[in-house]
């Protein structure tokens, strides 16, 4: 069974933004051993405003950001009671993902690849305060993305192949 995914389009920018297929494609590869595949993630593609706006609320820092995650914390064992696995929210800026595939000169789909991995590493309990979370978490990601053909997001430009 494959992921289901919610895909919450509340940006002015659709044109920018990846098809459902990608997505999926980037969901399942962000899926750890652990997870069921039978689980739920919603993805909701927004502009500056609302980034800005849930990243001051929930992180206290007053600007837009790439992605934020909101893992869904349940009262019970949804899989031992045959439900879907609720993973939460991703919250990705469409024009902070624009803004910084081109000042990092990286490929748009590649970056989009990335934050959704990354949202869906966080949203599966990987974190990255600590350097050696940071290390194993930034692994994971690199593994990931180059299954799927796409080189390390955390390499220089002018090291990384394009």
């Amino acid at each position: 069974m494959k992921p289901l995914i919610d895909l919450q389009m509340a940006t002015d920018h659709p044109q920018a933004c990846p098809s459902l297929e990608a997505f999926q494609v980037w969901v399942e590869a962000g899926l750890l051993e652990e997870t069921p595949s039978a689980c739920e993630v919603t993805l909701r593609l927004v502009d500056d405003d609302e980034s800005r706006y849930l990243n001051a609320s929930y992180r206290g820092k007053d600007k837009p950001t790439n992605v934020l995650s909101f893992p869904f914390d349940a009262p019970i064992d949804l899989a031992a009671a045959g439900e879907l696995t609720l993973l939460g929210d991703l919250v990705i800026c469409v024009p902070q993902v624009v803004r910084e595939a081109e000042e990092q000169q990286k490929q748009l789909q590649h970056h989009w690849a990335h934050l959704v991995i990354h949202g869906l590493l966080h949203l599966q309990g990987k974190d990255h305060q600590e350097e050696a979370e940071a290390e194993a978490m930034e692994a994971l990601e690199r593994a990931r993305l180059a299954a799927l053909g796409i080189p390390d997001p955390y390499a220089s430009p002018d090291t990384r192949h394009q």
